[in-house]
């Protein structure tokens, strides 16, 4: 049974690595409808789990739409094709959540709106701001935006690297836990053998990629190690506190959506700090 699931395991998680590489290298337009994809499922995810809650009841509906109008906004802003008013439809679609509830009849209307919110500011957003980190003002050009695949693949390739490398290490030598209230299996052990793993790899990338400066990787990786960690303890946070396992099963051996990309939801966001932080030293 053990090595049915693991061969389960192993084979969902090769052709998930594999679709997620093939359509952010293919093009931007792939790249666009996997994340859209990825981005309603995770909604869909929370918004049920939520909805289990007393006195809960999100409009999943509504949520699953602002969440992929959002990601298509900025795509459009940050891609320089569009203004800022692309951004109105969804202010109204936030109004609408928050005055529906008017209408409603709910025993506990700040429940709704509280995971209302959650739902677009912990799920939908750092999806979004994917496009802020793919597309990126071309160096020494007059203005011109380019898309970088290198640079946002590389993310999800540290936090698959900083997982995998904390899981052996912390399996092989781990014996002081990181954070035992909410995530008792992780070890400090472990999340320094994910992060020199990373690290490691980060300093590879700086001799065959030019987006960033030596240094520039490195620091990449670090906030990816430390967020990417970070993340996975605030999932683990919010499991716990709706008593589940996995937030879903569409996975394989994996969980759900939300298990897949815990990790990005806070590093996505801390990258685009850094990121912005180096340039203003630049």
């Amino acid at each position: 049974m053990k090595n049915n699931n693991l061969l389960l395991r192993t084979a969902t998680g090769i052709c998930f690595v594999a679709v997620v590489v093939s359509c952010i290298l293919f093009s931007y337009y792939s790249y666009a409808i996997l994340f859209t994809v990825f981005c309603a499922l995770s909604i869909w995810e929370f918004c049920t789990l939520v909805n289990k809650k007393d006195n809960v009841n999100v409009n999943c509906f509504i949520n699953i739409i602002s969440g992929i109008y959002l990601f298509y906004a900025f795509f459009g802003f940050c891609k320089n094709e569009v203004g800022s008013y692309i951004f109105i439809p969804y202010l109204i679609l936030i109004i609408y959540s928050i005055v529906s509830e008017i209408y409603r009849k709910h025993k506990d209307p700040i429940e709704t709106w509280a995971h209302t919110m959650l739902a677009q500011i912990y799920v939908a957003l750092p999806f979004a701001l994917l496009n802020v980190i793919a597309f990126q003002i071309v160096t020494g050009s007059n203005g011109e935006i380019a898309y970088h695949p290198t640079l946002l693949l590389s993310i999800f390739i540290f936090i698959w690297l900083n997982d995998t490398g904390a899981y052996c290490t912390g399996s092989l030598i781990g014996k002081h836990k990181l954070f035992p209230r909410i995530s008792p299996m992780k070890s400090w052990e472990g999340s320094i053998g994910g992060g020199i793993l990373v690290i490691i790899v980060a300093l590879i990338f700086s001799h065959f990629f030019n987006d960033l400066s030596v240094a520039g990787w490195l620091g990449f990786g670090l906030v990816i190690v430390v967020f990417g960690t970070l993340g996975d303890l605030v999932e683990s946070l919010f499991k716990r506190t709706l008593g589940i396992k996995d937030s879903g099963n569409i996975l394989p051996g994996h969980g759900g959506m939300l298990d897949r990309f815990d990790s990005a939801i806070i590093a996505i966001p801390a990258v685009i700090v850094y990121l912005y932080t180096l340039s203003l030293f630049a």
